[in-house]
C-alpha cells in the first residue's frame, strides 16, 4: 500500500464542499482505544497517498465517504455502520449515527436518500464533482458493456462515447416504422399526455436523437425527436441510470423506468427485459406490471463504421406484439 504519513488511529475522508460530509466529519469522535482521528477533505488533498490508495482500490469519493482503520477501507454505508459501531457515545451526533445506522439493514435503506440530498446540495451550489477516479475519460457505457467494450464495432462506439460528467451530445438521426396495437393504441391519448413512446402506426418516419450527458451524474440522456407526417413535432425523452453492472434502467417520466441488461451478444448490441421499477426517494422499487405493460426488447446492429439499426418492441402475454419501431441510424457528429 502506498505509505501514509501516520497510520495510527482512523482516518476519514470526505468531501469538504458537502454540508452534510463536513457537519459528519467535525462532529465525529472515535473511542480512545482507536487512537486519534484524522480528517481528510478530499477536495483539497487529491495528491494525498492515502487518496491514492483510495483511487488503486476503486473506491469513488463521490458515492460516499470513506474511513480507514489502518488495514482496511469502509465506504458509504460500510463508513456509517463502522462510525455507529466505533463512535464514541458522547455527543448528540454520535448518538443519532449509532442510532441510524447501527443495523446494517437500516443503513441500507437510509443510504441512497443521504446521498441523494448530498447530490442535491452540490447541484444547488452549483459544485461539480471530485472525480477521484477521473472518470470523464471513459465512456459511460464502457463500465456498462465491460471487457465485452473493446468488442464493439466502430459505430457502436460511437454511438455509446458519451462520458459521466461532462457536457457531451452525440447526435444520430434515420428514420423509423412505428406500430401500436393493442392497449396501447386503446389508451393511445394516456401515452400521448405522457410523453413516452409515441402511439401511432407510421412509416418511414424522419427521427433525429440526441444522447446527452450533463456535469453533476453518469446518467446517458436520450432525446428522441419524432417528425410525424400530420402531427406535432413530438419528443420522447428518457434517461439512463447504470445500476450494476450491466444492469441499466431507462427512467421515464412520472418515475417510471424499464429494467434491462445490456450485452454484446450475436454480434448485436441486446437490450433484454428484467423488467419494471418506480422511482422513489433514491431508491428503485420493483412493481410487478409486466403483465399489463408487455415486456421490452431492443437489439441494434452495426452496419458500417456510421450506421446502424435498431429495432425496438414490446410483446404482451395475451395481445403479442403490441409496440415496435425499427429503422437505420447514420452518426452526425458529436459535441
Amino acid at each position: 500500500m502506498t505509505e501514509v504519513p501516520d497510520k495510527s488511529g482512523i482516518w476519514f475522508v470526505y468531501d469538504g464542499a458537502c454540508p452534510l460530509c463536513e457537519s459528519a466529519a467535525l462532529a465525529l469522535r472515535i473511542k480512545e482505544q482507536y487512537g486519534p482521528l484524522h480528517l481528510l477533505n478530499a477536495r483539497q488533498h487529491l495528491d494525498h497517498p492515502l487518496i491514492n490508495e483510495i483511487n488503486a482500490q476503486g473506491f469513488d469519493i463521490d458515492e460516499g465517504m470513506i474511513i480507514y482503520d489502518g488495514s482496511r477501507f469502509y465506504h458509504g454505508k460500510n463508513a456509517l455502520s463502522f462510525m455507529a459501531k466505533f463512535g464514541d457515545s458522547k455527543g448528540v451526533f454520535n448518538n443519532i449515527n449509532r442510532a441510524l445506522f447501527r443495523s446494517d439493514n437500516i443503513a441500507s435503506i437510509l443510504y441512497p436518500l443521504l446521498r441523494g440530498i448530498r447530490n442535491l446540495l452540490l447541484r444547488r451550489r452549483g459544485v461539480g464533482r471530485i472525480d477521484n477516479l477521473n472518470m470523464k475519460s471513459v465512456p459511460i457505457f464502457q463500465d456498462v458493456f465491460g471487457d465485452a467494450w473493446h468488442d464493439l464495432p466502430v459505430v457502436m462506439k460511437k454511438h455509446y462515447a458519451n462520458r459521466p460528467y461532462s457536457n457531451d451530445v452525440t447526435t444520430v438521426a434515420g428514420h423509423l416504422d412505428v406500430m401500436c396495437a393493442g392497449p396501447i393504441k386503446l389508451f393511445s391519448s394516456l401515452f400521448w399526455l405522457m410523453k413516452g413512446i409515441p402511439p401511432h402506426n407510421e412509416s418511414n418516419v424522419p427521427v433525429t436523437v440526441h444522447f446527452e450527458s450533463n456535469k453533476v451524474t453518469k446518467e446517458f440522456r436520450f432525446n428522441r425527436i419524432f417528425y410525424f407526417e400530420n402531427r406535432n413535432i413530438y419528443s420522447f425523452q428518457s434517461r439512463m441510470i447504470q445500476t450494476s453492472g450491466n444492469e441499466v434502467i431507462e427512467m421515464m417520466r412520472f418515475g417510471l423506468g424499464w429494467k434491462m441488461s445490456y450485452i454484446w451478444e450475436d454480434g448485436c448490441v441486446k437490450l433484454k427485459h428484467k423488467g419494471y421499477v418506480v422511482a422513489l426517494l433514491g431508491y428503485f422499487i420493483p412493481v410487478p406490471i409486466s403483465f399489463l405493460m408487455g415486456q421490452g426488447d431492443a437489439k441494434e446492429q452495426a452496419i458500417d463504421d456510421e450506421t446502424f439499426d435498431m429495432h425496438v418492441e414490446i410483446t404482451h402475454p395475451w395481445w403479442g406484439k403490441i409496440y415496435e419501431y425499427k429503422g437505420r441510424f447514420t452518426i452526425k457528429g458529436k459535441g
